[in-house]
């Protein structure tokens, strides 16, 4: 129906160029051309601006995620509590996070991700701001809670919405700036907010922070976000029957999330205080590292964008980096290695660490049925946050075990399982070929 009234609307301009051929035929070609190119112009616009949109609002998701954490030591100084108190507040925003993802995906599909999307922006916001105009540890966990509602909202609306406007054949490219962005966001998190508190204190900095979040949102309105998630669910429910969303690919990509986040969270988190224990590193050298590793991984996603967007067997790619990831930690686990090459290991393990990523939600893609890609990514985005939970317990109780190479020894077991976990979940390449096609055929 649609490429009949396109071809409708554009009748005069047809008989404009049949006129035109009949004194000139290069003439006629250009207007054909021009008539042809306008459309798939306009496409890939709306798709640039669809995946700045949403990369813009991915960046504020991590900033907000680092600004808590950030304001730690004003924190403690303002209520009189110790970071017990405070990993508290952590761990409610953990719990929160985890226990919507699932329903706030759900909701992406049924009333559109774009409603749900810029309704997180301003719950995020607003949740820093009343923080700020009225701090007490009673707030502190409200916010904790409000900020961890907010931050479930991401990945279902952010994913449904270009899973439905991207080009099938950048979608790999799209996915990795989308989660570049939000790497670049929690990375410049803590100037940011040192910056704030140094100019206008640690009120005002909650205060800003937050106001951001609704700026955004009117951004993302401005910018003419396109939705996802209601239309194409009615859509598809007219071509396929009703299909459950619980199927046994999302369950198995819902552990296979949750041995990723183990097996990076206690490099990320415990790395440092773990070579420098049990390694004599010292802390520069430790922190150099780190950040090598944090660094790379940033670039290793767009690379994975490439990639992902030249091969069907995306499990097989991320088991084949994990496996190579493997073996480098494992030799950073067991051997005492000199600071150049150390930072060198851990720079490539945090490369190949960020390669997976696109091919990682590609899988999740491909494994969600038609018009649920919202409750597909929000379930499977849930052991990103069990793993946020268990991970601080397990490797907190190695280092209390005075256990340091285990931190690395732990994170080699992890990635060994993700391996054979990725080789299980792509074992079916024609299911998702056909999936594939079936998206296409409801773009076209």
């Amino acid at each position: 129906m649609q490429r009949h009234s396109w071809t409708n609307n554009r009748q005069p301009i047809v008989l404009i160029g049949l006129c035109r051929a009949v004194s000139s035929k290069r003439g006629f070609q250009s207007d054909m051309v021009d008539v042809l190119a306008a459309p798939q112009q306009a496409k890939a616009d709306n798709a640039l601006r669809t995946l700045t949109a949403i990369s813009i609002a991915h960046w504020l998701s991590h900033f907000h995620l680092f600004a808590l954490p950030m304001l730690f030591p004003f924190l403690k100084e303002q209520l009189g509590v110790g970071y017990i108190e405070l990993g508290l507040a952590l761990t409610v925003f953990g719990l929160v996070s985890g226990l919507t993802q699932a329903p706030i995906g759900y909701l992406a599909d049924h009333i559109g991700a774009r409603k749900v999307l810029l309704i997180g922006l301003c719950l995020g916001g607003f949740a820093l701001v009343l923080l700020g105009l009225h701090l007490s540890y009673v707030s502190l966990l409200i916010c904790a809670a409000l900020l961890g509602l907010a931050n479930s909202v991401y990945h279902p609306a952010d994913y449904a919405i270009l899973s439905a406007h991207m080009d099938e054949a950048r979608m790999g490219r799209a996915f990795s700036i989308h989660t570049f962005a939000g790497f670049l966001g929690g990375a410049v998190a803590p100037a940011i907010m040192a910056a704030l508190v140094a100019t206008i204190g640690g009120l005002g900095a909650l205060i800003v922070a937050g106001a951001v979040g609704p700026a955004v949102a009117l951004l993302m309105v401005a910018m003419g976000l396109p939705d996802a998630g209601a239309a194409q669910r009615k859509t598809d429910s007219e071509d396929a029957p009703r299909q459950s969303i619980v199927t046994p690919a999302i369950i198995m990509l819902t552990i296979f999330f949750m041995l990723l986040g183990l097996s990076n969270a206690g490099i990320s988190n415990f790395g440092v205080v773990a070579l420098m224990s049990g390694y004599g590193v010292l802390f520069s050298t430790a922190n150099l590292a780190l950040t090598a590793f944090l660094g790379a991984s940033a670039v290793g996603v767009l690379a994975g964008g490439f990639l992902a967007d030249r091969t069907q067997r995306h499990g097989q790619v991320a088991a084949a980096c994990f496996a190579i990831n493997a073996a480098i930690v494992l030799v950073i686990a067991i051997v005492t290695l000199p600071p150049l090459l150390l930072t060198a290991l851990m720079a490539s393990a945090g490369f190949l660490s960020g390669v997976i990523a696109p091919s990682r939600d590609m899988l999740v893609r491909d494994a969600a049925p038609a018009g649920a890609a919202g409750r597909a990514f929000g379930i499977v985005s849930t052991g990103f946050n069990f793993s946020g939970i268990l991970a601080p317990l397990l490797f907190g109780w190695i280092m209390d075990q005075n256990l340091p190479h285990w931190v690395f020894g732990a994170s080699v077991v992890f990635m060994v399982m993700t391996v054979l976990l990725a080789l299980v979940t792509d074992r079916k390449p024609q299911g998702a070929s056909g999936t594939s096609d079936q998206r296409l055929m409801h773009q076209g």
